[in-house]
């Protein structure tokens, strides 16, 4: 279990930053799934692990927006009794990228590294631009290395509904790359 947590821990943390858009969050809902799964499924098989913390990731990004959604109605009713109350600027979450750990190690001249740090940032605003659920299957199938089915039983949706929010996603990415000037 440890081992597993251990690989994944890194990835979850992006991707529910990718989601949630905001650091404090994200770590929390990781911490939070990890939990979960160390509490009530170290029983289960290794294989197993990567699809039950996904779906247990998904469910916690899910709940923090519902309770996003009711804090933000109790604060719009509280803040209209407090004008004038300075707003704090929201985190950039494609500032907070370690882009020099997608490296093999070694030395990269400055150019080549200015332009990866280019390309995964555009890379990064396309991804902000696709819906949830495209994005959630693109990320799942593509970052995750998860299998159509595994991608299903995380999503909670049909496998075909996969292939067709991968396909969708794959093809407005490659658009945005194109528009961007990035081609390969």
């Amino acid at each position: 279990m440890s081992a597993f947590l251990a690989e994944v821990d890194r990835r979850a943390f992006k991707y529910a930053v990718y989601a949630l858009r905001d650091e404090d969050a994200a770590l929390d809902v990781v911490q939070d799934s990890m939990l979960k799964l160390a509490e009530r499924y170290s029983d289960k098989p290794v294989d197993e692990l990567p699809a039950l913390f996904q779906r247990i990731l998904q469910n916690r990004i899910r709940d923090y927006f519902r309770r996003q959604k009711v804090r933000s109605i109790w604060t719009t009713l509280l803040s209209s009794l407090t004008p004038g109350e300075d707003q704090e600027s929201e985190i950039d979450p494609l500032e907070m990228i370690d882009v020099s750990a997608l490296h093999d190690g070694a030395p990269v001249p400055p150019d080549e590294q200015m332009g990866r740090e280019q390309v995964i940032k555009i890379i990064e605003e396309g991804l902000e631009k696709l819906p949830a659920r495209q994005r959630e299957a693109f990320l799942l199938r593509y970052w995750e290395d998860m299998d159509v089915a595994e991608t299903a039983a995380a999503m909670g949706c049909s496998e075909g509904s996969v292939k067709t929010h991968c396909s969708r996603a794959t093809h407005a990415l490659a658009e945005w790359l194109k528009q961007k000037g990035v081609e390969r």
